[in-house]
C-alpha cells in the first residue's frame, strides 16, 4: 500500500506537465462545547484540528484526485484517529457534477440536522460511493449514495442514501430533502439484532431576500416526516411527521438563525437526538469573525429549547483555511 501511494504521487506532477496540474490544502479548526443537561442529547466538548490535501489532474472538465484527511482531537493520541484517504473521479461542467470515490462531504451535502448531524463533518468528513448533481436557471437537484460499512463476520453493513433540491423564482423558492439509512446486521448473526431502516423527507416554502439588500436572510416552513422500522420487532413503519420552520438573517459580520419543530419526535440514524422530541427550538447568535477569500472563521452561540421545558446551550468555533489550484 504504501509503495502503491509513493507511486501515484510521484506520477501526478509529472502527468501535470501535460495536463492541468490541481493541488488542494485544507486546515480546519474545530471547537465544539455542548453544555446539555436535559439528559436529551449528548453532552461533550470537542477540540481538535484537520488537516487534509487533494492532488490531481483535470482535463476538459475531467478531474482525478487523491489525497488524505486526518483529524487530531486534542486530548488524544495521534493515531486515535485514522487517517481518511481521499481518491476520486469528478466531472463537472456548468449544469452538472459527478463524483464516484471518496470524496468531502463539505461543500455537496447540505442537510437539515435533524437528518444529518453536524459531527459527521468532524468524524465522517469523506463521502465513499457517489454524488451527481443538475443545475438550471431556475433550481437545482443533487443525489448521492454514501456506502457507510462493509459487511464482514462483526461489523454491520450500513449504506446513506440522499436527494436535494430546489426550485425558484424571483425571491421565492421550494426546497426538498429525502434520506434512507439502511442498517443490516453482520455476516455471522446475533441473536435478538434485527435490519433496521430509516426514512426521512422535509418540503419547505420559503422567500429570501434579493442579492443587493443590505441583509442577508430568508424565512422557511413546510413539514418534516420520518419512518422507521425494526424488523419483525415494530411490525411495520412507525411514522411522524411535525411542522418545520427556519429564519435566518446577517448583516455584515453578524447573524442569527432559528430554528423550530413541532410535532412528532423524529428517529434518523446520524440526526441531531434533540428532534426525538415532540418540541424543539434552536436559536443560533453567529458572529463571522474572519471573512478572507480563503478563510472563514465563525462562532455560534447556540440555545436549545426542549418541549417549552428544558434549556441547554452550546458554543461552537470553526476556522476553515482553504487554498489551492
Amino acid at each position: 500500500m504504501k509503495k502503491l501511494l509513493f507511486l501515484i504521487f510521484t506520477l501526478i506532477p509529472l502527468l501535470g506537465f501535460t495536463q492541468n496540474f490541481e493541488y488542494q490544502v485544507l486546515f480546519e479548526g474545530i471547537g465544539d462545547n455542548r453544555e446539555y443537561f436535559s439528559g436529551k442529547a449528548l453532552p461533550q466538548t470537542i477540540l481538535g484540528s484537520r488537516g487534509a490535501f487533494e492532488v490531481g489532474i483535470e482535463i476538459e472538465n475531467h478531474r482525478i484526485r487523491g489525497g488524505l484527511s486526518h483529524l487530531l482531537e486534542f486530548g488524544s493520541d495521534m493515531d486515535y484517529h485514522k487517517p481518511r484517504m481521499t481518491l476520486y473521479y469528478n466531472y463537472s461542467d456548468e449544469q452538472k457534477d459527478f463524483l464516484f470515490g471518496a470524496f468531502p462531504r463539505r461543500g455537496r451535502i447540505d442537510f437539515p440536522l435533524v437528518m444529518m448531524t453536524d459531527t459527521l463533518l468532524y468524524y465522517r468528513p469523506n463521502i465513499e460511493g457517489m454524488f451527481g448533481e443538475v443545475r438550471w436557471d431556475w433550481g437545482h437537484q443533487n443525489g448521492f449514495v454514501d456506502w457507510v460499512s462493509r459487511q464482514t463476520d462483526i461489523k454491520r453493513e450500513n449504506f446513506t442514501a440522499g436527494f436535494s433540491g430546489e426550485i425558484f423564482y424571483e425571491n421565492l423558492f421550494l426546497q426538498n430533502y429525502l434520506l434512507m439509512f439502511h442498517d443490516a446486521g453482520p455476516g455471522i448473526d446475533i441473536p435478538g439484532d434485527h435490519i433496521k431502516d430509516y426514512l426521512g423527507y422535509a418540503l419547505q416554502a420559503g422567500i429570501r431576500t434579493s442579492e443587493n439588500s443590505h441583509l442577508n436572510g430568508l424565512i422557511k416552513a413546510g413539514v418534516l416526516g420520518s419512518s422507521f422500522r425494526e424488523r419483525s420487532v415494530t411490525g411495520g413503519f412507525v411514522n411522524a411527521a411535525s411542522l418545520f420552520a427556519e429564519a435566518q438573517g446577517r448583516y455584515k459580520n453578524f447573524g442569527v438563525k432559528s430554528v423550530l419543530h413541532s410535532g412528532d419526535g423524529h428517529r434518523f440514524k446520524d440526526g441531531d437526538r434533540f428532534y426525538r422530541q415532540k418540541n424543539y427550538w434552536r436559536t443560533d447568535a453567529i458572529w463571522y469573525f474572519i471573512n478572507h477569500e480563503k478563510v472563514k472563521g465563525r462562532f455560534n452561540l447556540s440555545f436549545h429549547l426542549i418541549d417549552w421545558n428544558d434549556l441547554d446551550q452550546s458554543q461552537q468555533l470553526s476556522i476553515i483555511y482553504v487554498f489551492g489550484k
